[in-house]
């Protein structure tokens, strides 16, 4: 089967699409945290936002494979979210949703590249899967952060480190502002359960 004739073809352009606005809408999302001075949470949802950017390359790499001179049109018709309003706490769960429902739809996509014999694309499609629920796990520990005051207040000490400056304070609560550099709190990095690590590094300047 060619892939222009098939479903997966179509749904290849659908999770393009889905992908395209998920960036949009969490890069609304960073604005907010960034506007009301989270900017460490602004940091670590900008990671999401260069994944989903990523994915919607690899997904258009995969329609542009289908040896087609020129892709002109694409007749898809799917609903997409438009849930979130400008509440920073309840579009992080809302986002955690989005995400849970993308993977819903990943998975109804492989059994359709599955049966129409393309393992390519049964691979990317399992591999975004995998990350949306990811997200999805990501953006439920910021919202129950959030929601329950615990950003930045944690009933142990902890080690608060502010990434401007590099200065390190241990206790239960992040400072108003950084002692050295006078970044406000929202600069400090939260704690995240280990398996969001990654998304607390920066970015390369290079």
């Amino acid at each position: 089967m060619k892939l222009k004739e098939s479903k997966t073809y179509e749904n290849l352009a659908r999770a393009f699409a889905g992908e395209c606005q998920a960036r949009t809408r969490y890069e609304f999302i960073e604005y907010g945290a960034r506007y009301n001075g989270y900017k460490a949470v602004a940091e670590i949802i900008d990671k999401v936002v260069f994944q989903e950017f990523n994915h919607a390359r690899m997904i258009y790499t995969a329609l542009q494979g289908s040896n087609e001179p020129q892709i002109d049109n694409i007749q898809i018709a799917a609903g997409f979210p438009f849930k979130e309003k400008w509440d920073l706490v309840e579009n992080l769960k809302l986002a955690s949703e989005d995400e849970k429902d993308d993977a819903k739809f990943y998975a109804e996509a492989i059994k359709t590249a599955e049966k129409e014999g393309f393992k390519d694309i049964v691979k990317l499609f399992s591999e975004i899967k995998e990350i949306e629920l990811h997200h999805a796990k990501l953006f439920a520990e910021l919202h129950k952060q959030m929601q329950s005051k615990t950003l930045y207040k944690k009933e142990k000490a902890v080690k608060w480190v502010c990434p401007d400056c590099g200065r390190v304070i241990i206790g239960t609560e992040a400072p108003e502002e950084c002692p050295l550099c006078k970044a406000k709190q929202g600069t400090f990095e939260i704690i995240l359960p280990a398996e969001f690590a990654s998304y607390q590094t920066r970015r390369s300047r290079t």
